[in-house]
């Protein structure tokens, strides 16, 4: 998808926007996205030099590994961000998007480690680990 998107935290004190590709949305199982939003991240990622901040002397990073951080805002608490460390992309939460996000799902990733409370039964991808394209923390201890 390429387009100017915009979106925010939850109080407004965060605010984004983002212009070229975004990547479809994928859905992180893992224990840690699990814990942070109390069910699965649903993020697409884009380029970091094509997002713009507002506010972001309101918006506080995680050191969540020795890989990577997760960003929030620090008033409301909202999730908002991942990345890699060095990577030149950055993953934005879908459901801070401003609507209509344009966005649409891609695929499934970490469901070996999936919460047992639910189904994934929405016919898309899924992968044990990371997929092929997705930047993950874990890729970095594989190099």
């Amino acid at each position: 998808m390429t387009n100017e998107c915009s979106g925010s935290c939850l109080c407004g004190a965060v605010r984004f926007r983002t212009k070229g590709s975004l990547r479809g949305v994928v859905y992180c199982h893992c224990s840690q996205c699990r814990k942070q939003t109390g069910l699965y991240y649903a993020a697409t990622d884009v380029d970091v030099s094509n997002v713009m901040l507002e506010g972001e002397d309101q918006l506080t990073w995680y050191a969540a590994s020795d890989f990577a951080r997760r960003g929030f805002c620090k008033t409301c608490g909202s999730a908002l961000f991942w990345r890699r460390l060095g990577a030149d992309k950055i993953s934005i939460l879908a459901g801070a998007f401003d609507l209509p996000s344009g966005l649409t799902a891609e695929s499934h990733i970490f469901v070996a480690d999936k919460g047992d409370f639910y189904d994934i039964a929405d016919g898309l991808p899924q992968y044990q680990r990371g997929s092929p394209g997705v930047i993950v923390a874990e890729e970095r201890e594989q190099e």
